[in-house]
């Protein structure tokens, strides 16, 4: 009995040690302990924001948000109207519809995001035309809206430069695709599908279970 109640006993540690280990790695990896961007790290992006034409007409919006960095993760809202058919660039056929070309930006984008715990957290088809509206013409029609997490400024600013310094000219298609969108950050923010939490919440009653 007393052989059983140790073995049991053991197990149940490597069951906690395990869930343990597997938390405090996913943790480590969804969060910044980086902190705001340091001067010397603003100054390079600033440097790559000027050698783009794409992303130096909006630089003083760039540095001004790199400025403010409050080192935490944030979110970016933005949302998206579509042409009824794609501007005819390199690599758009005259079949191809808007939403796949702007897919071609945005697969490429979200790869990069991916890899640095960047994520949808919601996202949708417009039911309507804006119901409440004031100070912005034309913003009435919109065919999308999707909320971002971002594990850092850092990140974002490091996925800018690489799309900003690749080969590949994806930034076309998002050109060829988008009527209108508008992007704004949100920082600080909260919801309650945060997936450490979600993580805790599955293996406590697994640790407890096993």
């Amino acid at each position: 009995m007393a052989t059983d109640d140790q073995s049991s006993s053991k197990g149940l540690s490597r069951s906690w040690a395990i869930l343990g280990v597997v938390y405090a790695a996913f943790f480590y990896w969804y969060t910044s302990f980086g902190g705001p961007l340091s001067d010397e790290e603003i100054a390079h992006y600033t440097k790559v924001l000027a050698s783009n034409p794409e992303m130096s007409e909006h630089s003083e919006r760039w540095i001004s948000f790199m400025k403010s960095d409050t080192g935490d993760d944030w979110a970016m809202w933005n949302a998206v109207d579509l042409y009824d058919t794609p501007k005819q660039v390199e690599g758009v056929e005259p079949g191809d519809t808007s939403e796949e070309v702007v897919n071609r930006y945005a697969e490429p984008f979200f790869a990069k995001a991916l890899r640095r715990a960047a994520h949808p957290v919601m996202g949708g088809t417009a039911a309507n035309t804006a119901l409440d509206i004031w100070g912005i013409e034309g913003g009435e029609n919109w065919d999308s809206g999707l909320l971002v997490r971002y594990r850092s400024r850092r990140d974002m600013m490091e996925i800018a430069e690489e799309m900003a310094t690749s080969d590949e000219a994806i930034h076309a298609f998002k050109v060829a695709a988008v009527q209108k969108t508008i992007a704004f950050p949100i920082d600080p923010w909260f919801h309650p599908g945060d997936p450490r939490l979600l993580l805790a919440m599955t293996f406590i009653p697994l640790g407890l279970a096993s």
